[in-house]
């Protein structure tokens, strides 16, 4: 019986149940792979702290190079979340903003910067923002610090003197974290956005100057009915980006 993944043009041949011998795909897991999405509305619906603790127990099975486990976590709900939000959401009028590091160079080159403005321009068509509509996207923008209505926000920092491998593993241990999310009927939105105000959030949370913050994270269910929510960014061709060697 076929198992094909039917979502946005994609095409998975070979994703097969009972094939009998030979290579077969799981099609649960390569579906919580291709259909995550990064979700900018979500219900108010708490998640109770446990199940938190397990999506986080989960990921933390990531690979590690020489088992470092770099990642720490925070985790904001209630108060702390509203807290938190408010003063980012003041410092960001204001224009204080703090970089916790340089997400990318600058200028950006191509085609960099082409699939960027594609997915920001795919993004405000849903949000029915005209391009030349610079007030609308900037309160776009600001929802990150809202956690785009997400009831947990999760914060990733790691000790900053660690070095590229450890940036890798934690990567990793995020991805692991999104996509254990979705086996609890959860979605997430990986926010860098917090980084630009690192000062603030090292700040708020108590977290030391010896850690760098990587990103945040909004979790929660997502608003099934938010056309946001449809987003899908482009992605290459796996002949693009890949050469084989025989």
């Amino acid at each position: 019986m076929t198992a094909k993944i039917a979502q946005r043009e994609l095409d998975l041949p070979g994703v097969v149940e009972d094939a009998g011998p030979g290579p077969t795909a799981d099609a649960a897991v390569i579906d919580a792979v291709v259909n995550r999405r990064s979700v900018r509305r979500f219900r108010p619906t708490p998640i109770p702290s446990d199940v938190v603790t397990e999506i986080l127990a989960a990921a933390s099975r990531s690979p590690s190079g020489t088992n470092f486990q770099p990642w720490h976590v925070h985790a904001v709900t209630g108060a702390t979340r509203e807290r938190l939000s408010r003063t980012v959401l003041a410092a960001a009028e204001a224009g204080e903003r703090s970089e916790e590091y340089a997400y990318s160079p600058s200028p950006v080159p191509e085609p960099y910067l082409s699939r960027k403005r594609q997915v920001g321009f795919d993004l405000y068509e849903l949000y029915g923002i005209e391009r030349g509509d610079f007030e609308g996207r900037k309160r776009a923008m600001m929802r990150n610090f809202e956690f785009f209505g997400a009831p947990v926000g999760l914060f990733f920092t790691m000790e900053a003197c660690l070095l590229h491998g450890s940036w890798l593993d934690c990567g990793m241990f995020m991805q692991n974290v999104m996509i254990v999310a979705r086996a609890y009927g959860l979605e997430t939105c990986p926010q860098q956005a917090w980084c630009e105000f690192g000062r603030v959030v090292h700040e708020q949370l108590g977290i030391p100057d010896t850690h760098v913050l990587l990103s945040g994270m909004a979790l929660g269910y997502a608003d099934p009915e938010a056309p946001e929510n449809t987003l899908v960014s482009r992605r290459e061709p796996v002949e693009s980006f890949t050469t084989f060697h025989d």
